[in-house]
């Protein structure tokens, strides 16, 4: 949930940075699939198009993520967007959508095992192949695909472009292979140095060590569970939707399906928000009435819990695009804010506010879980002008609080460099402010994620006192200031 920067793509993580070249040399890749034959299922009366056009969009979309550093929300939303599968059935797309993040999260183990069936390296003029094979895999070893309908779908793909159709017998012997082998071959392989970025795992390893970072990494490829953040009588809503309660009042649900047909849903009784990303707003103990101003607020999940908590929240984005998206979210969950189009760096309201929320943009490696992509996209490069903005949106909330006023500033990242050092370097030009220690009771008992110095910080591999199910969270900085007295 953050913005604060031009809007890159829509979804919860707008703020990362990435080289985008949206209009690569070689343009979009060849797909040849207009006209082709579209299989036929039935649900009743209506004919839909098959899963073949998904595995299409599937791939398509896998290539601009994998290829030219898109991001997965916006190139899936483009893979999807030709006349021929504005038809695609939503459990399709559902599919589709699987498929990108399994192959994203695991890119690294299919890889290998693909490389062990070709006897030479595959050309570099070879279209969509690559990615055909990776999905292929994916439903292969990962989503329990019959392999009569993922290899032979895969040839059909390879046949439909017209780099990789000279492969096609190449594809159905490797993918039959692949198939035979089926995973046991998976034991043999370090998924954690196989699908992490050498340089993320290595700069988590400095930071962390090494059993702590192999652990973060293992974390960050599973699946994560829904979390959901419930306006009211949350015990309730987690036996309706067949979750359970954590204790910070997050209904965890591990086997939801699609999330606009669960109970709750259409009345606006919750938000989708990990466990992780509610905690911000709690450390910031909302009042009834109390001013807030909710910094980069887009997507809105923040803002629903302090509107929910009784303050009087103005929510403040750059983009006025995403701040359509927290006024369709809060007309959703009934609730009401003051939006603000404004750059929160330079923005000041007509009076302080007791509080300021700062979610600020981020690297957004702690969500890698949620956001595989991190993982193709992100680069090294480029950390340096998100701490400077961060530390420009820092030093501007420290203007908007009034005198004992409370700000908090979190980031959804794992790196040091966005989180502690950058408090460090705040508190030490701005002796006006100092430090509110966060304790465990204040975020469900999870003690392992106060820092010495008493800021927050979760890891994917946390689990919370009593969860059940043993899922991680969202890795999450969060520290508490107060301003002095004057």
């Amino acid at each position: 949930m953050r913005s604060n920067k031009p809007p890159p793509r829509p979804s919860s993580r707008s703020d990362r940075t990435t080289n985008r070249n949206h209009s690569p040399a070689g343009g979009k890749p060849s797909s040849g699939y207009a006209g082709k034959r579209l299989e036929k299922r039935h649900d009743g009366d209506v004919e839909r198009p098959s899963g073949l056009e998904a595995r299409r969009a599937a791939v398509e979309t896998l290539w601009m993520v994998m290829r030219r550093g898109r991001f997965l929300e916006e190139a899936l939303t483009e893979a999807f967007s030709s006349p021929q599968r504005m038809g695609v059935h939503a459990r399709d797309r559902a599919f589709a959508r699987l498929v990108v993040t399994t192959v994203l999260r695991r890119h690294g183990e299919l890889g290998a095992l693909i490389q062990a069936h070709l006897e030479k390296p595959l050309p570099e003029n070879r279209g969509l192949l690559w990615q055909i094979l990776l999905s292929a895999a994916a439903q292969l070893l990962f989503l329990e695909t019959p392999p009569h309908a993922a290899i032979g779908l895969a040839v059909e793909q390879c046949k439909a472009d017209s780099h990789a159709r000279r492969f096609d017998r190449l594809a159905n012997a490797v993918l039959r292979r692949v198939a035979e082998a089926g995973k046991a071959p998976l034991a043999a392989l370090d998924g954690v140095s196989l699908n992490v970025p050498d340089w993320l795992l290595k700069g988590w390893q400095q930071s962390f060590g090494p059993e702590l970072a192999h652990r973060i990494a293992a974390a960050s490829l599973q699946e994560p569970s829904l979390d959901l953040s419930v306006k009211a009588d949350a015990l309730t809503w987690a036996e309706k939707l067949g979750g359970h309660l954590l204790p910070t009042g997050t209904v965890r649900v591990m086997h939801a399906g699609r999330v606009t047909e669960l109970p709750g849903f259409d009345e606006g009784a919750w938000w989708v928000q990990d466990a992780a990303a509610a905690l911000p707003a709690k450390v910031l103990r909302p009042e009834s009435g109390m001013r807030v101003g909710d910094l980069c607020a887009a997507p809105g999940g923040k803002t629903a819990e302090l509107v929910a908590a009784g303050a009087d929240v103005t929510a403040v984005d750059i983009s006025s695009a995403r701040l359509r998206r927290v006024r369709e979210n809060l007309d959703r969950l009934k609730m009401d804010a003051t939006l603000v189009t404004a750059d929160a760096t330079t923005w000041q309201p007509d009076a302080p506010f007791d509080a300021i929320l700062l979610d600020a943009p981020c690297s957004a490696t702690g969500t890698i879980r949620r956001h595989p992509d991190i993982l193709h996209v992100r680069q090294q490069r480029g950390l340096e002008k998100l701490i400077d903005l961060q530390a420009r949106l820092l030093a501007n909330a420290a203007t908007l609080v009034k005198p004992r006023g409370i700000v908090v500033y979190s980031t959804c990242s794992l790196e040091p460099e966005e989180g502690e050092a950058q408090i460090r370097r705040f508190l030490s030009t701005h002796p006006g402010f100092s430090r509110v220690p966060i304790t465990g009771a204040e975020i469900g008992g999870l003690n392992e994620a106060i820092t010495p110095e008493g800021d927050l910080r979760t890891l994917p591999c946390h689990v919370f006192p009593g969860d059940p199910s043993g899922a991680g969270i969202d890795g999450f900085f969060v520290a508490r200031l107060c301003r002095g007295a004057d």
